[in-house]
């Protein structure tokens, strides 16, 4: 292996926007984020799934054509 071709390698930590602060190693020395597992709603529960009827469903209500 040669010398001195690889960044340097550290412990850092991770600052997420709702206050969360992961620690870890990177090769970068401060990192922010804007979601992290603790608030993104995936994670939390707190998903909203919409249910909506694609565009061709949304063409046959308007017009009054039935799906085949």
């Amino acid at each position: 292996m040669r010398k001195d071709i690889h960044p340097n390698y550290f412990e850092t930590e991770v600052n997420c926007a709702c206050g969360n602060v992961i620690t870890t190693r990177s090769t970068v020395s401060d990192i922010r984020i804007d979601v992290c597992s603790a608030c993104h709603p995936f994670y939390t529960g707190k998903e909203k799934l919409l249910d909506t009827a694609g565009r061709i469903d949304k063409f046959h209500k308007k017009y009054g054509k039935k799906a085949s």
